[in-house]
């Protein structure tokens, strides 16, 4: 079991397609495809019955905390995972993470097996602190993951963010309910510390601003619209992403 420990700024912009058109050939001018490069990432979050985290993440405090098992590609039953538990405060993002199998997440979730590393310990906390969690959301996107020459900077760009609430197995499958329109972009900015100048300057000039996105937040606040618009009988998702959508146009 390997443990991991992050700690950097993490930044959104939601970008339309023509947006992103506008930037793309002077942003990778400046980036390389880092050793991640083009993969889909599923990420399954663990939640209390009354869904507690996630409704807390979305009242946007200045501190927040996720639980989620993290897997490259479609998993099988001896992928490496990662469990990880996020905290943001702010914009600065710490993650500590283990990897391990799924049999392994599993036993850590329903108390069977014991702590044996520091962030296990810190899981099991986080576990008696919140009570009753399970799976909750699987959220499934595809990514391109870059970096400049420093490699301090990573900046990945995620297409086609969607979302389960049944079949919450991350060897099932990788389908989901689309959560942004076809064509748009999560570009998220990750440092230790400050942008380049270079890019500082690529955002003021295209006047690109960050914007507040969590993609499990808002698949459950598709799931609860839907829930209301059904009871009214209106339910229609274009209405909903209308409202909903803020994006770099």
């Amino acid at each position: 079991m390997i443990n991991y420990i992050f700690k950097r700024y993490e930044v959104k912009f939601l970008l339309s397609p023509e947006k992103f058109e506008e930037i793309k050939d002077e942003l990778f001018d400046k980036i390389s495809l880092d050793e991640y490069g083009e993969t889909t990432i599923q990420s399954l979050y663990y939640d209390t019955p009354s869904n507690l985290l996630i409704r807390r993440s979305i009242e946007k405090p200045i501190f927040k905390e996720k639980l989620r098992l993290r897997s490259y590609g479609l998993a099988k039953e001896d992928s490496k995972l990662y469990l990880e538990i996020k905290r943001k405060y702010e914009d600065v993002v710490y993650k500590r993470r283990i990897s391990l199998t799924q049999k392994e997440a599993n036993g850590y979730i329903d108390g069977t097996t014991k702590p044996d590393s520091q962030i296990a310990k810190e899981i099991s906390t986080f576990k008696r602190q919140y009570k009753g969690l399970k799976p909750n959301m699987l959220i499934i996107y595809d990514r391109c993951a870059y970096k400049d020459q420093s490699g301090d900077l990573r900046i990945t760009f995620d297409r086609n963010i969607r979302y389960r609430k049944d079949n919450l197995d991350l060897t099932y499958s990788l389908d989901g309910i689309r959560i942004i329109p076809e064509g748009y972009i999560l570009m998220e900015i990750k440092v230790p510390g400050t942008y380049p100048m270079w890019l500082t300057r690529l955002l003021n000039e295209h006047k690109i601003y960050k914007t507040s996105f969590s993609k499990y937040g808002r698949a459950y606040e598709i799931e609860e619209e839907k829930k209301n618009e059904e009871k009214k009988g209106t339910l229609t998702w274009m209405n909903y992403s209308r409202q909903y959508l803020q994006v770099n146009q």
